[in-house]
């Protein structure tokens, strides 16, 4: 499936690239601040606790934030945008007014029901002495950050609009700066005066959330926003977001609800194991953040633009470009991160209260987790096309059947394999959530060809099986002779993982996957 070049295309990748340089930087502090974590509270019954008591928040931040807000607004006020500056900015400042009044309540609201809320997400913890008492009180502390990360991915969608993906991406850095500030300067402080030090970790989300919305309040008047005291329910342009955030708010309801059921779930299972799925999944979103999201992010705007303007032909070749480029950065990093998961899981966090035994769990969490990415990526480039085409109800529905999959697959597979099992579950529901939407895609493209797709995927996978069995072994040379002091990890690591990457670039060549020239050279060379 070779696309032609053309300079929309061109703009694609340039935003990618910006995106990814952006998110590049927010997850390596992102994975600083994991180790940092690692470090210090290593993990057990308080590390459970606060895992436990952010995804309380969490539930509902793709609903009010990053997913369901972006999928909804960035299409109608690009079509906005078409029409006149003023039209845009008026409808910005009232999805802003009406996100501070709506998210604002629900803050409010979580914050009185929270004792109730951890009994029933985290049921299990009542066994277990004060557990679920300190998961009330974290989550109490870290509600507001639902409101500050919601304004955030306002912020973000408005500058999406204007083509401006750098800004939004490097924002979570400064979340995770201070969330990486807070506890290194106040540990000692709550340990001297007898209090648990996890709640610094608490004080430092809620912060880091405030900073990653004012950080891009600039960049938004830079780019010709105004701010209008303006709330109009009965907005017409108003209800077209809400047609389509109220589906996409109910898929990813359902998506919620299932990371509830496995916060409940895993809440049963031996203590640690929620700690060891949240580290595996912060490894896990690397990649995922890095190009997944970047191409998804990216390629929303510009199929909007392309059906808004009638295009239809070009948005078609949008998508199978964005696909293409997304399984070649996916496959290729996934499968060498899986490869190389233990020595990657120890570098990044076996120090001070983390042990090997906790690597050991946490490397089997991530290799599940990570071969799940390409398919998660490639959801939500599809996705972008039926929310273009203002369809937000099969990307729902599609979303209800994996999420129903996952449920039965995770209580069926948890006595079998334990903690194991909801990593094992997520990827092979999204593997069914992708095929559903590829299956009903022509609807909105008419025919297509799958198999030159998915021999494309083949032939990277086994390119980069190839590239990674290098890596493995060169991680293994390189241990005997340089050792697992902390720099000889970095050292090891960087000349592997550079191994496994020439090495699946000149294996997919060898394999005739000639897209991946191209792609290289769009992603590293800037187009005039």
């Amino acid at each position: 499936m070779q696309i032609l070049y053309n300079e929309k295309m061109a703009d694609i990748t340039k935003g990618v690239r910006a995106f990814t340089v952006g998110t590049a930087i927010s997850r390596v502090f992102g994975l600083i601040r994991e180790s940092v974590f690692a470090y210090l509270y290593g993990a057990g019954r308080s590390t459970d606790a606060f895992v436990a008591a952010f995804r309380i928040p969490n539930l509902l931040r793709d609903l009010f934030a990053e997913t369901a807000l972006s999928a909804a607004f960035v299409p109608v006020l690009t079509a906005e945008r078409q029409k006149s500056k003023e039209q845009q900015n008026l409808l910005a400042s009232n999805v802003f007014n009406i996100l501070l009044i709506t998210v604002g309540a629900i803050v409010l609201l979580g914050i009185i029901c929270a004792p109730y809320l951890v009994k029933i997400i985290a049921f299990g913890f009542g066994n277990i002495p004060d557990k679920q008492a300190l998961t009330t009180r974290l989550a109490i502390i870290m509600f507001p950050f639902l409101l500050f990360v919601a304004l955030a991915a306002w912020a973000m969608g408005y500058l999406n609009t204007e083509r401006e993906f750098f800004t939004p991406s490097v924002a979570p850095a400064f979340l995770n700066i201070v969330s990486i500030a807070v506890p290194l300067l106040s540990f000692a402080y709550f340990v001297r005066t007898g209090t648990d030090p996890i709640y610094a970790m608490a004080y430092g989300i809620l912060i880091g959330g405030l900073m990653q919305f004012l950080v891009q309040v600039p960049v938004l008047f830079a780019k010709g926003f105004h701010y209008r005291l303006y709330i109009n329910f009965r907005d017409p342009t108003l209800r077209r977001i809400l047609i389509l955030f109220v589906p996409v708010a109910l898929g990813l309801a359902a998506s919620r609800i299932n990371v509830a059921v496995d916060t409940f779930l895993i809440s049963f299972l031996e203590e640690r194991s929620m700690t060891w799925l949240n580290y595996a999944f912060r490894i896990m979103h690397l990649p995922l953040g890095l190009f997944g999201i970047a191409v998804g992010t990216v390629a929303l705007p510009a199929i909007s633009q392309h059906v808004a303007e009638k295009k239809f032909d070009a948005a078609r070749s949008t998508l199978f470009d964005s696909l293409q480029l997304v399984f070649f950065l996916t496959v290729t990093t996934s499968v060498i991160i899986a490869v190389l998961a233990h020595p990657i899981t120890r570098l990044i966090y076996e120090r001070g209260h983390f042990t090997p035994f906790d690597t050991h769990a946490t490397t089997q969490a991530l290799i599940l987790y990570i071969i799940g990415v390409p398919f998660i990526a490639g959801i939500r480039n599809v996705a972008a096309v039926f929310y273009a085409y203002h369809d937000a109800k099969t990307p729902m529905y599609a979303s209800f059947i994996a999420v129903g999959l996952h449920v039965i697959l995770s209580l069926g597979l948890m006595r079998i394999i334990g903690f194991r099992a909801f990593p094992l579950a997520t990827t092979v529901s999204s593997f069914v959530n992708l095929a559903i939407l590829m299956h009903r895609l022509p609807e909105k493209i008419g025919h297509y060809e799958i198999s030159p797709l998915v021999d494309y995927f083949t032939r990277l996978v086994i390119a980069s099986i190839i590239g990674g069995f290098v890596g493995i072994l060169f991680n293994r040379i390189l241990t005997n002779i340089l050792g697992t002091a902390l720099l000889s990890q970095v050292l090891n690591l960087g000349l592997s993982g550079a191994a496994a990457v020439v090495t699946c670039y000149i294996a997919s060549i060898l394999m005739g996957v000639t897209e991946v020239k191209e792609y290289v050279k769009r992603l590293f060379h800037r187009q005039k």
